[in-house]
């Protein structure tokens, strides 16, 4: 479904856990990793559609999130000609997107990757909010920054109070590892399949 000037309706979503980190994907079978996106099929809203990709890419539920923002407007992006099809040259222009920002309500382990038939990830990790632009393809990185930009001044407050002295425990080990994460040492990766670790990212063409 095109609209009149050629670009296609869509969604993307940008997924906190409570250390305002960011839900990174890895396409299939690729080195390639980018935020959660869609179409918008007739007949959706843009809620609607981001709920359904949510679930599809990520397998989770409109209970496991909450909504804290989307962008007020679409953002576009034009897709170079050596990406299109031949038979859709001249018709598809690019992408209109609405991005939504929601926060994980859920546990990282409400999250499968194989939620359908047709997976888009074969792993995933939290990354920093601000993700390195220059590991997402080229055409696509204006659009990032817009929504990054816009919708940051809505990143909830994080609360960095260590739980852990006040209380008197020791922290278990799993609990030091995450923590070196929220510092950007990024060692924390899942995979859907059979949990082998994942290099870091690096950037293979991707039109969706």
């Amino acid at each position: 479904m095109l609209d009149r000037e050629g670009y296609r309706p869509n969604v993307g979503i940008i997924l906190l856990n409570a250390r305002n980190q960011v839900f990174w994907g890895k396409r299939l079978r690729t080195h390639s990793w980018q935020f959660p996106q869609g179409g918008i099929k007739y007949g959706e809203s843009p809620e609607q559609a981001m709920f359904r990709e949510l679930h599809e890419e990520v397998g989770l539920l409109p209970e496991h999130v909450l909504i804290l923002a989307r962008t007020r407007d679409w953002l576009r992006y034009e897709v170079p000609d050596h990406f299109i099809r031949k038979d859709a040259r001249g018709h598809y222009k690019g992408q209109k997107q609405i991005w939504f920002l929601l926060k994980l309500m859920g546990r990282d382990s409400d999250m499968n990757l194989r939620a359908t038939d047709h997976p888009e990830f074969d792993a995933w990790r939290w990354n920093d909010y601000w993700v390195p632009l220059d590991v997402v393809i080229e055409f696509k990185r204006g659009v990032y920054q817009m929504a990054l930009t816009e919708l940051a001044r809505f990143l909830p407050k994080v609360n960095h109070h260590n739980r852990y002295l006040r209380s008197g425990m020791r922290p278990h080990a799993r609990d030091d590892r995450r923590r070196q994460d929220a510092h950007g040492h990024e060692d924390d990766l899942r995979s859907s399949s059979d949990g082998a670790e994942v290099g870091p990212p690096s950037e293979v063409p991707d039109v969706s």
